[in-house]
């Protein structure tokens, strides 16, 4: 049997929205499985639906460069939440952006690429950065987008500009003679992306697995209602169409106007411009998701809530 500690119960129930012993009794039920007890609490109906990973725990920064039809996101973490703050690191992370911006998104290739304001590689320069700065820092990752029209970014909680724990990149292909409003729109799904969080462009494009997950978690809870099997069936795939519907971008609604599906919305914007407009692709960075960070605070005041000391 899995140990269950306090700070597991607490971080299960701050994900989940479940109240403490129900995290609790989903952890030991599932042998401390932290996935498996979020789909158990689901199919229990304590629990919301899960979208993508969203613990946040490395610190750091989001960075985001720009160019015509092109653009980049970087993430570098460190230790804590007060680098993010030193104007040496930002500089750091501003720069390797335009890195990825020219040489992609290969992490060992922008290691050894060379630095913009010179030092060395970009390998180079953050080891310096660990030695001045005295705490560890990494380039975790780094993506590229390519539009035929415009690529457009936002970023989230920005420290400085195009600096930040949540960026976003957004590609329209389109041959719209007025970029400006096309980069407008482009602004607006990224803000859109950037606060909804989708897994995919389409219902089509979610992850198979996930879909999978969704539908064990689906036919659990409507084998529990007692209808008969055809019934059963139609509920589970209404809940799973329902699911994908929700994770995907264009099928999301515009948290904007909070009405319109994201999809009418860049076809409303298309038959006003004149011209066609595609979502060719998406990326979001929020900073530090699915890496976990131990969270010893409080661990004594949960360890007495869920009679675990």
């Amino acid at each position: 049997m899995a140990e269950i500690t306090a700070s597991l119960v607490k971080e299960l129930r701050e994900h989940t929205g479940a109240g403490m012993m129900d995290s609790k009794k989903a952890l030991v039920e599932n042998d401390g499985d932290f996935e498996k007890a979020v789909d158990w609490l689901r199919a229990k109906g304590l629990a919301a639906a899960a979208r993508k990973a969203s613990r946040t725990a490395a610190e750091g920064l989001v960075g985001i460069a720009v160019s015509g039809n092109r653009g980049a996101t970087v993430e570098v973490n460190s230790e804590t939440d007060f680098v993010a703050k030193n104007v040496q690191f930002q500089d750091f992370v501003r720069n390797v952006a335009q890195v990825a911006l020219q040489q992609g998104d290969s992490v060992e290739a922008l290691l050894v690429a060379p630095y913009p304001a010179g030092g060395g590689s970009v390998q180079d320069v953050l080891t310096n950065n660990v030695a001045t700065i005295g705490e560890q820092q990494a380039l975790r990752r780094a993506a590229i987008v390519e539009a035929t029209g415009v690529v457009a970014s936002y970023v989230h909680n920005a420290v400085s500009p195009e600096l930040g724990r949540i960026g976003v990149l957004v590609a329209l292909d389109s041959d719209a003679a007025d970029k400006e409003a096309l980069a407008a729109l482009g602004k607006q799904l990224a803000m859109h992306v950037a606060a909804a969080n989708p897994v995919a462009l389409t219902a089509e494009d979610v992850d198979a697995d996930l879909i999978a997950r969704e539908r064990a978690i689906a036919a659990e809870k409507a084998a529990a209602s007692g209808k008969p099997a055809d019934i059963v069936e139609r509920m589970v795939d209404g809940a799973v169409k329902k699911f994908a519907g929700e994770q995907a971008l264009l099928s999301q609604v515009f948290v904007i106007d909070g009405k319109s599906k994201v999809s009418d919305v860049v076809a409303a914007e298309a038959k006003r411009l004149g011209a066609g407009i595609t979502v060719s692709r998406f990326v979001r960075f929020q900073l530090g998701e699915g890496i976990e960070k131990e969270q010893s605070d409080f661990a004594a005041e949960v360890a007495a809530a869920a009679g675990t000391a």
